[in-house]
């Protein structure tokens, strides 16, 4: 079997730096509140690009810290491509990069 904990952490740091080229990375925590209630992907309370920072990157970061499991599929790229829909030359990459991310899963 394939490490997929080496294979995740770089993809992970991929999707982090990408975020962080798009200039959509944000310096300064998030508001508590917008977890309550968030629903799937953040979608209640929070952007798509929030909920990869304070939700999907350090829910991967503890898996991968604490040797955790791993879902047994992801679906976050499907949310991006509609998210993003219209504006793929500049979110073509992040897209792209959340695929190859599920694909470890799927």
């Amino acid at each position: 079997m394939e490490d997929i904990f080496k294979k995740c952490e770089v993809q992970i740091n991929k999707i982090e730096a990408e975020l962080k080229r798009l200039n959509v990375w944000s310096s300064k925590p998030i508001d508590a509140a917008k977890f309550n209630d968030m629903g799937a992907f953040g979608i209640n309370t929070m952007a798509f690009t929030e909920w990869l920072q304070f939700v999907l990157i350090p829910r991967v970061h503890s898996i991968l810290e604490t040797n955790g499991t791993f879902p047994k599929q992801s679906n976050v790229a499907a949310h991006a491509y509609r998210e993003f829909d219209g504006m793929e030359q500049k979110y073509g990459n992040l897209c792209q990069l959340l695929s190859e991310f599920d694909a470890l899963f799927n």
